[in-house]
């Protein structure tokens, strides 16, 4: 039963009271990096402090950006921890010391930040959270494409997927102030270096920060703003009880029923949903009459629920015990703005008897506004003959009744001496109110009935004749009558509600008794047999779980052991996997299917994949079942993320110490190795100059090719470690290739080289040094693979807006379909007729530099003959003009 809507809910006094004694916390959100949320934070902090407030800055990041650090100038900063890492030293915010001083405002800046390893929280919102807890009001920054929810949808128009995200609850509990500037005004920052480097704002402006990007970005911060305002305004009402829907934005609710057509009011709302860019719910009222409902009209509302849950709807079963008192309550609940209904024909006797629905929903939700329409295809309703079993009474009900009837007749004939009639009349209530409460209502018009007969018959003179002579006599009768009725009355509606409670809490008690059981289980397996077993039992039907494998669905668990899944079957359960909608017996695909299939979804994807079927081969499920499968399925889908989110944890533990060791390795295996070649070096080039001898040239160029492999594990280090630091400037690429070309000469000895790099090409801004590497290590990859004798080309040509350097080879080639892989860390393709040899560093490196810098590398066959081709792409942006300034 929900809360008069004159009072709070018990669950909004919980709310609450667990906000008592806990800090604020108010984020600035922006549409991306340079809007301004830093120094909007530090300037509110600013003027809180002013105002008397005590305000420390936790952590702030400036970027470099003179106005920001200026509002630093002032405020008391809280010195940042250093962490050691990978043999360096990072800094982080010291959590410990601003607990200690416990200000009254701390400023923490990038809330989505990921701590460095041995912190004692992963995130720095959930440093956040912590010092909330300790009661500290807290200022934050984060942009739109950091939060959970909108991670996928940035992506899908970006190409840029951020892996620092911040839940979407942290965002709810919040109060937000979104930074919005144009997306004119932010490109205008962008290109006066006021964001980022010159170099690389000049990047940006071409993929992340496009004007059409950052139009949507704006529009998704706005959005989301929209949608926590309204959130925490709707908190707001319901925890003073203030009527009225408050209707920031629209909410669409749409009911649902068994009549046909109700598919039709489905898709009414959702165009109506889509059109006010407004959230929308379909909601079934689950009333006592839902219970005498046949098999096809379940299915039908099934049916009808499916569908507007394909379509993006909410849906939710209400019970009550009139459609109009659910839907009332619920609008109300939800604060809807607007409700579609739908209108079936009716007889005018019909609605004179019974009134009407659409009616007294239109007088009785003030404020929202009713869309009716009419129900295609439903027919004017026949007058049910055929009752729920047992509506009229049974027989030991009317038994029963006769019993206590005679019995009351028996005890008021022995004490008739001493009781008067009216007396007497007043023994009769009690099998009335008996028979009306313990056996329904026909039973107490019985009771009723049959005491006023054995009233008259027996007590009222003449006795014994159905005769009565005194009118008042007939008053008795009639209250007996009476009372028989109200009182039926009444019991049936109390044992509606006891009904309808009862549902609810046996689903409420199955879904905490199906979340209890799987929280204690830490096997994926384990986990998704016992999600089939509970199923199984609460539903009485046969369940079965599939996952995809390399070779496609398997069947990973079942509530039987003889589960098969035939051709159809896997068909359906393959549609869900891919589409994550459900499919099969009683949704709107591949509905031959004896199974209904429903995708287990967190996180944005489909986990696994949920079959249910009844062994006569009826429909699974019932309409007014939905709401307890749909809680079960979020369950096992939240049971199977969990799993999934600990082994990729295990996993990315397991990487990382691996990478920290192998980068520990490399560092000191190169450190160790470069002093011995130094001095071997040094005495080769000695001796060469006193000595003319094969086996000293021999000895220079082995620790020369060595020198360079050292080199190699030192440079890949340095790009794992995301250590580089460019230095850029103008480079010639005829220069640079020449000189390439002489660093590289026993590598590509016994090979002629082939310039084609014309003087006019414009120079190129990249880091002379690590451009050097990458080509050094190009060279060399050709001169160990091309076949003996064969040419070696370099060319370079300005086409499509870039210009490209390629290194041309006549080798093996490459094998079809794996070019890519040539650039992972120590691959070689072995299973290529490639010559063996090198250590899989070389191309890892050239990738590694090469995107440091801003350009890409691909590999391909020639097309022309056998041969590898290695080309390096300078985006238009790093090409200089002749003026000297960077390409747009």
């Amino acid at each position: 039963m929900s809360a008069p809507p004159d009072r709070p809910s018990p669950e909004d006094f919980l709310r609450q009271a667990a906000q008592e004694g806990r800090g604020k916390l108010k984020i600035f959100l922006g549409a991306a990096p340079g809007v301004g949320k830093t120094f909007e934070m530090l300037s509110e902090g600013a003027a809180r402090k002013a105002a008397g407030i005590d305000v420390v800055v936790g952590v702030v990041e400036t970027h470099g950006r003179r106005e920001t650090e200026a509002l630093t100038r002032g405020q008391e900063i809280v010195p940042r921890r250093d962490m050691p890492y990978e043999g360096r030293t990072l800094q982080e915010m010291d959590l410990d010391a601003l607990l200690e001083r416990h200000p009254q405002l701390a400023l923490v800046d990038e809330l989505a930040h990921t701590n460095v390893p041995g912190s004692r929280h992963p995130k720095r919102w959930q440093d956040v959270e912590e010092l909330l807890d300790a009661g500290i009001d807290v200022f934050s920054t984060v942009n739109i494409q950091h939060i959970e929810s909108l991670n996928d949808v940035v992506a899908s128009f970006t190409r840029v997927r951020v892996r620092e995200t911040v839940p979407d609850s942290v965002l709810e509990m919040a109060e937000l102030e979104v930074v919005d500037i144009p997306p004119d005004e932010l490109i205008e920052r962008l290109k006066e270096g006021k964001v980022y480097m010159p170099a690389e704002a000049s990047r940006a402006l071409n993929h992340f920060f496009s004007k059409s990007n950052l139009s949507a970005l704006r529009e998704l911060a706005l959005r989301r703003a929209a949608q926590a305002v309204d959130a925490q305004m709707l908190d707001h009402v319901r925890a003073n009880a203030l009527g009225g829907t408050w209707a920031g934005t629209d909410r669409i609710v749409v009911a649902v029923n068994e009549l046909p057509g109700a598919e039709g009011l489905v898709r009414a709302a959702k165009r109506i949903a889509d059109a006010l860019h407004a959230p929308w719910t379909a909601v079934h009222v689950e009333t006592p009459r839902t219970r005498q409902l046949g098999p096809e009209e379940h299915r039908r509302i099934a049916t009808v629920l499916n569908l507007a849950t394909q379509l993006g709807a909410a849906v939710i079963s209400v019970p009550a015990a009139t459609v109009v008192e659910g839907l009332k309550t619920y609008v109300t609940e939800a604060r809807a703005t607007q409700l579609v209904v739908g209108k079936s024909p009716r007889s005018r006797l019909f609605e004179l008897r019974h009134g009407s629905v659409v009616d007294r929903l239109v007088r009785d939700t003030p404020g929202v506004a009713v869309h009716v329409m009419p129900l295609e295809g439903a027919t004017a309703p026949r007058p049910r003959r055929n009752r729920a079993r047992g509506a009229w009474g049974t027989r030991s009900g009317y038994l029963w009744t006769t019993a206590m009837v005679a019995g009351v007749t028996s005890a008021g004939t022995g004490l008739s001496h001493i009781l008067t009639l009216g007396n007497v009349a007043l023994l009769y209530l009690l099998p009335v109110m008996a028979a009306a409460s313990l056996f329904g209502l026909r039973t107490g018009l019985y009771a009723g009935l049959a005491s006023s007969l054995a009233y008259n018959f027996f007590f009222l003179p003449p006795v014994h004749t159905l005769t009565v002579n005194n009118p008042e006599n007939i008053v008795s009768i009639v209250v007996l009558l009476g009372v028989a009725i109200v009182t039926s009355q009444l019991t049936s509606r109390v044992r509606a509600q006891a009904d309808l409670a009862a549902t609810s809490a046996r689903s409420n008690a199955a879904l905490a008794g199906f979340l209890r059981q799987l929280t204690s289980l830490g096997d994926r397996t384990e986990v998704c047999r016992a999600i089939c077993t509970e199923i199984s039992l609460l539903f009485g039907l046969r369940a079965v779980i599939l996952e995809s494998e390399e070779t496609g669905l398997v069947v990973q668990a079942a509530s039987a052991a003889d589960t098969r899944m035939e051709t159809m079957e896997l068909a359906a359960a393959q549609w869900v996997q891919d589409t994550g909608q459900a499919a099969g017996r009683g949704s709107g695909t591949l509905t031959a299917s004896d199974w209904l299939f429903q995708p287990l979804k967190a996180g944005g994807r489909v986990l696994a994949v949920l079959g249910i079927a009844q062994d006569d081969g009826s429909d699974p499920i019932r309409s007014d079942q939905l709401p307890l499968l749909s809680g079960l399925l979020d369950q096992a889908a939240l049971a199977l993320e969990r799993l999934r989110l600990e082994a990729e944890m295990r996993d990315v533990d397991s990487v990382r110490e691996r990478d920290r060791l192998r980068a520990a390795l490399l560092s000191s295996v190169g450190h160790d190795l470069r002093t011995p070649l130094t001095s071997i070096l040094a005495g080769a080039a000695e001796l060469h100059r006193e000595i003319d001898h094969p086996l000293l040239t021999m000895i220079e160029g082995e620790a020369l090719r060595l020198n360079r492999f050292v080199s190699n594990l030192l440079d890949m280090t340095r790009v794992e470690a995301g250590a580089l630091k460019l230095k850029v400037e103008p480079t010639d690429l005829t220069d640079a290739v020449a000189a390439a070309v002489a660093d590289t000469r026993r590598s590509l000895e016994g090979h002629s080289i082939n310039l084609e790099v014309p003087p006019d090409l414009p120079l190129v801004r990249v880091d002379p040094q690590l451009f050097h590497h990458c080509l050094l290590n190009l060279l060399d990859n050709a001169g160990r693979y091309a076949d003996a004798g064969t040419p070696i080309s370099i060319r370079a040509e300005r086409r499509y807006g870039e210009l490209i350097l390629s290194v041309i080879d006549q080798g093996p080639g490459l094998p079809p379909g794996r070019e890519k892989e040539v650039f992972e860390t120590f691959r070689r393709l072995e299973g290529s007729d490639r010559a063996v040899g090198g250590t899989g560093l070389g191309l890892a490196i050239v990738k590694g530099f090469a995107e440091a810098m801003g350009m890409s590398v691909s590999a391909s066959a020639r097309s022309d003959r056998k041969g590898a081709t290695f080309a390096l792409r300078f985006p238009e942006q790093l090409l200089v003009k002749e003026s000297g300034e960077v390409g747009e």
